[in-house]
Parts: C-alpha cells; structure tokens; sequence
C-alpha cells in the first residue's frame, strides 16, 4: 500500500515537474517563433475584403500599412477599433492604410461587427490562417507597421490607444 501510494505520488510530481518545465520553455522561446522580423520585408499576401475586392499587401508599396490582425470575440480589439477608424480617416489621404486582416471569422459575424462599430477601413478575412501562420500570431491583438518599403518597422500586441495608433501612423506616414 505505502509503495503504490509513493509511486503515484512520484508519478504525480513528475507530471508537474514535466509542465512546469515546458511552460518555462514555451514562454522563454515565444520571441524566437515570431516569424516576421523588424527591419525585413513583410511577407506578402493577397485576402479578399467584405466587398469581394482582393489586397495585396505589395499593392500598397509607396504607402505606410497598419497591418491589424484581430477577432470579433476579442475584446482587446473591440476597445481599439474605435481608435484605428478614426485614424485612419484622418491619415488615409497622408499615404497611411489600413488592412484589419480578421483571423477565420465567419463573413457574416465580421460585416455585422464592422456595422455596429461604423468601421471605414478594409476588413479582410484568413480564412484558413496561412496569413496569421505566415506572421506567427498570437496573441491577438496584433499589429504591424510596414513601412512605403514594405519593411516591417514595428510589431505590437496588445490594445492600442488612440494616442498610440496615431503615433504609429506617424512612424510610417510616407
């Protein structure tokens, strides 16, 4: 009896010792599996927005491109969206885009979120996440800033402020 309750308990430690030691490793590696580098061209992609017209993002080169991956279950990304429309109408015509690449949502739940929140920038969807693979995304919010170049000046998680998100679209205004 004492000998099979000092095996489970050894088992049990072991297991812990396992999962402790892995979330050690996954959380100390989470900056090598970024995918996309700051300073390196930003891998290209074409996704189809809500109107079914495609972007491609080397369509945009001459331009700065706030590159926002985001959800509509994502309440990070609702409290900044607010933020990213209003920017983006005042420094669309200063060279500055907006891409909010939806990761995998249905077309129906993305219009009725961009309705309701009166959102005036193109919305695409990656539908089978080779974009949001392609990035090394996760968490969301996302976002990246690329440069007229097509150079990806800066990448950052997190909800975003309105100060910050016109900050952002200074760094990368033409």
């Amino acid at each position: 009896m004492k000998k099979r309750r000092l095996i489970m308990r050894t088992t049990i430690l072991f297991v812990l010792a396992a999962a402790v030691a892995y979330t050690l490793y996954a959380n100390l590696t989470k900056e090598n599996r970024m995918k996309v580098e700051v300073g390196k061209q930003a891998p290209d992609f074409v996704l189809v927005d809500m109107e079914g017209e495609k972007h491609k993002l080397s369509d945009y080169k001459g331009q700065g491109v706030f590159l926002n991956f985001w959800g509509t279950w994502c309440k990070p990304c609702e409290a900044e969206m607010p933020y990213i429309n209003n920017q983006y109408n005042h420094y669309k015509d200063k060279g500055v885009q907006v891409l909010a690449v939806n990761v995998s949502e249905s077309e129906l739940a993305v219009n009725r979120f961009a309705e309701r929140k009166e959102l005036d920038f193109p919305i695409v969807i990656d539908k089978d996440s080779q974009v949001q693979a392609a990035y090394g995304i996760d968490p969301l919010p996302a976002t990246f800033l690329i440069d007229k170049d097509g150079k990806v000046v800066k990448y950052h998680t997190g909800t975003l402020t309105e100060s910050t998100v016109r900050e952002f679209m200074e760094k990368i205004k033409p």
